[in-house]
């Protein structure tokens, strides 16, 4: 399989100096949506969306990005990894296409990056979708400390896809071969370790945007949390529930933290009719 062929490679984008690797699809003439990955080790956007894009990009116009430090997206040496870094390429990328203003779905991680893009470039957010998000203040689940920790081994990967799925049934050790193999192409985890270290609770706080700034964003939200996600706390729902003034909030029963997998069809749908009604 040559490199154009395998579905994780996307177009090359200048996204604020950084050669972003980018998944595109959908008309190019419907709504913007940008999806924002999480931070899990040898994540790429595929990996995160490979089950959302198809159906987004019926309707929307669908840029799935490889945030700096993760995927196919150049690491330069010496970058300074930060949710400011990670914004600025956000941005780059919406300028060098030409979109002025989108719809952003972030998951975990994604979900913070999406606050802090809201809350610093309020005019380029349409709607927000909030998934199993970071981005509030919460004491770090040992879930969180262990996935930010992984040492690649294909036992510690499994270990690591038990704790973000409800049904266990999903992780199989084909997955974790996967997943394992992916954390060690050359650069990935070099830059994953370097991007976390312990004691890691400071890295929960820097990806906080402040109460009163949630507050004020006027942005319509739609907030997904799975009831039974071990990796960031169901509390963060309902703490985006209380701050942010036009949200709505959705739990899925029997989920994990992989509601764009494990209820794959469901969530779907309901983030393509809040993102067109």
């Amino acid at each position: 399989m040559t490199e154009t062929q395998r579905p994780e490679i996307g177009r090359t984008v200048d996204a604020a100096g950084i050669a972003t690797n980018v998944l595109e699809s959908g008309p190019a003439d419907a709504p913007s949506v940008l999806l924002l990955h999480g931070s899990g080790p040898g994540v790429s956007a595929y990996a995160n969306w490979r089950l959302t894009i198809p159906t987004l990009s019926e309707r929307l116009h669908v840029l799935a990005p490889d945030a700096v430090g993760f995927g196919y997206t150049e690491r330069p040496d010496g970058i300074a990894y930060s949710m400011q870094q990670w914004v600025d390429q956000a941005v780059g990328l919406l300028d060098t296409l030409g979109i002025e203003r989108t719809h952003v779905v972030g998951n975990s991680f994604g979900g913070a990056l999406a606050l802090h893009l809201a809350a610093t470039h309020p005019e380029r957010v349409d709607r927000l979708v909030l998934m199993g998000s970071v981005g509030v203040h919460f004491e770090i689940t040992q879930g969180l400390d262990d996935v930010w920790g992984y040492e690649p081994s294909i036992e510690n990967m499994r270990r690591l896809l038990d704790l973000f799925a409800y049904d266990r049934g999903l992780v199989n050790d084909e997955l974790a071969q996967v997943r394992y193999e992916a954390s060690i192409q050359p650069g990935f985890q070099e830059s994953f370790s370097a991007m976390f270290p312990a004691p890691r609770q400071r890295w929960v706080d820097a990806m906080r945007t402040p109460d009163d700034v949630i507050a004020a964003l006027p942005h319509k939200t739609l907030v997904v949390h799975g009831r039974d996600d071990r990796i960031i706390p169901l509390e963060n729902a309902f703490t985006l529930l209380r701050l942010l003034p036009d949200v709505q909030l959705h739990v899925f029963g029997q989920c994990g933290h992989w509601t764009q997998i494990e209820h794959a069809a469901a969530f779907n749908r309901l983030v393509v009719d809040f993102l067109t009604s």
